[in-house]
């Protein structure tokens, strides 16, 4: 999978997977009033509207990009509805040729984490028949409790030719509380780093690992050591955007080849119609997709602009 989501960006030149993270105030009000004329104001309309929501976005940018990234926390608010919510996006994105990251960020040891793995990634045995079930492409992965909880994941990445992206150094404010934390010399996402490539040495694609890394663009200099530490790991990149990366922080994440990494943006993108930039482009609440195309097309020029500017 990992080199279907290189051909994809190399065929798409555009290094950068959409956030799928609907919360609900995000949603326009025509399409909440139709799903709660339909379903009420109950779990089910909620799924609906964001579920209607979501198509509407892949609908206008899935020729564009070559990934999408939902987040299923957004969906699992709303309960099982809101999961099936989950399920159909990640069906129609399929259909629509998209791979996608599973942002579920698991985390635990054992069977537990076996079973996280089957579910999202893997093939559950039932009967004498298996089935996936989710059925991501990606799944992101919380590597605390150590090679116990990223072993299963690894496992079934091999076995299904599907990926990984572990946390290594997040985007978030208080990401260092812990992460930058000096172990024996050298901050904790730097140990963190090193495991990752140790974990993807003997789960390769053609020429990068089917063990990701996560860093954060909102953390450039901490970016471009990992890089290094990570030569064969290909680096999902949240932070962009909203929570204020921008393309020139984001040169070192890659290799000398343009690849190795991939940027995220979420609100930026599925939220487009509600900035200035692109209201006072004529920009509606009733035609928020168009916006979204608008800000998938801005950031891709960002990122080149930058890529060729390094």
């Amino acid at each position: 999978m990992i080199n279907q989501l290189i051909d994809k960006i190399v065929k798409t030149n555009a290094p950068i997977v959409v956030g799928l993270d609907p919360m609900l105030s995000y949603v326009p009000e025509h399409i909440k009033k139709a799903a709660f004329e339909e379903f009420g104001e109950t779990p089910k309309g909620a799924a609906e509207a964001i579920w209607q929501y979501n198509k509407a976005i892949v609908d206008a940018t899935y020729d564009l990009i070559p990934a999408v990234k939902p987040q299923i926390a957004m969906y699992e608010q709303f309960g099982i509805e809101g999961v099936m919510a989950f399920q159909k996006t990640v069906d129609y994105c399929h259909e629509k040729g998209l791979v996608v990251i599973g942002d579920v960020k698991r985390g635990d040891i054992g069977s537990t984490s076996a079973a996280y793995a089957t579910g999202h990634l893997g093939k559950v045995a039932i009967g004498t028949k298996t089935y996936s079930t989710f059925s991501e492409d990606f799944a992101t992965v919380n590597p605390y409790l150590g090679t116990d909880g990223i072993k299963p994941f690894v496992d079934v990445c091999r076995e299904e030719k599907k990926g990984i992206f572990i946390l290594v150094k997040t985007s978030n404010p208080s990401s260092g509380e812990f992460q930058d934390r000096i172990i024996d010399g050298r901050p904790l996402y730097e140990w963190v780093g090193e495991k990752v490539a140790e974990w993807g040495a003997d789960c390769m694609g053609d020429s990068y690992s089917y063990v990701g890394a996560v860093v954060g663009a909102t953390y450039p200099e901490q970016g471009k050591i990992l890089r290094k530490i990570m030569p064969k790991t290909f680096i999902l990149v949240p932070g962009y955007g909203a929570q204020g990366g921008k393309g020139k922080d984001l040169a070192y994440f890659f290799n000398g080849d343009g690849l190795g990494a991939i940027v995220n943006s979420s609100r930026g993108i599925i939220a487009a119609y509600k900035q200035e930039q692109y209201i006072e482009k004529g920009i509606t609440p009733e035609n928020f997709a168009d916006a979204s195309r608008l800000a998938v097309q801005d950031m891709i020029a960002d990122i080149a602009g930058a890529l060729a500017s390094r």
